[in-house]
């Protein structure tokens, strides 16, 4: 499990994330939502140290991320941030081998090309392996870099808004995806949304953030209540219940004269 113990994050007098303490289930989605602004993204960049916290501890499984060695907690956790763009002209195949870095530090084994090829069929990418990432479409450039991340191996994954650049089908495609690594692979997936009709669907644990703090945490059903979404969005939201699943509905529909 992950363990955040009274994290805080400021940029001279202005802190965006203030005194979080929360424990993150091992197993399953825990989706992470809340308006802009509100730390979500800050916070998973801490729990992957590729932020430093300003004050707090996080824990994996034990593992004081601000102290571990970075072979040992990449081996144990894996993230993949909004801004992924690589400047370097690549394809597919070698983005996706980058994830095996922490285990064979560049020099690929048998081993590593399982795990590629693995990958690469997991995402539905085998057939794009050897095209370069500046000839795909936004969509297929943020698969293969979820690619890149499963390919690592880890028990943990962070992703930070995966569905940027996705059409609804590819969006679905991508919930459906984590779900199956949590379900078949048995990783531990947190997961940052803006789709809160998505995070009841596919996520077992909500986490909602407002203002640098967690203000609501439980299942979907918990999370999912008009109350909960007017304290997170401060906007007035219908739930309805479809085949099981609470789905927000937060348009008007006009008036007519």
């Amino acid at each position: 499990m992950i363990e955040i113990r009274d994290v805080r994050k400021s940029y001279g007098d202005a802190t965006v994330v203030q005194g979080v303490n929360l424990t993150l289930p091992r197993g399953g989605v825990t989706a992470i939502i809340g308006p802009n602004g509100a730390g979500k993204s800050t916070l998973l960049t801490m729990i992957g140290r590729l932020l430093p916290m300003t004050s707090g501890q996080i824990l994996v499984d034990g593992m004081d991320v601000t102290h571990a060695a970075s072979n040992a907690l990449a081996r144990r956790l894996s993230i993949l941030r909004q801004d992924n763009h690589i400047a370097a002209r690549l394809t597919v195949r070698d983005l996706v081998a980058f994830g095996r870095y922490p285990h064979s530090h560049g020099r690929l084994t048998r081993e590593d090309g399982v795990h590629v090829a693995r990958a690469l069929k997991f995402l539905g990418l085998t057939h794009l392996a050897d095209r370069f990432l500046d000839e795909l479409s936004g969509g297929q450039r943020q698969r293969a870099h979820v690619a890149m991340v499963v390919c690592q191996d880890t028990d943990y994954i962070l992703l930070d808004e995966p569905l940027n650049n996705l059409d609804m089908k590819h969006a679905v495609g991508m919930m459906q995806l984590m779900r199956r690594m949590a379900d078949d692979l048995g990783k531990t997936i947190v997961v940052v949304l803006h789709d809160i009709n998505f995070a009841s669907c596919y996520a077992d644990h909500i986490v909602a953030m407002r203002d640098g703090q967690v203000i609501r945490e439980g299942a979907p059903s918990a999370i999912m209540t008009a109350d909960a979404m007017r304290a997170i969005y401060d906007i007035d939201m219908r739930i309805e219940e479809i085949g099981g699943d609470r789905i927000g509905v937060f348009y008007r529909q006009p008036t007519r004269d």
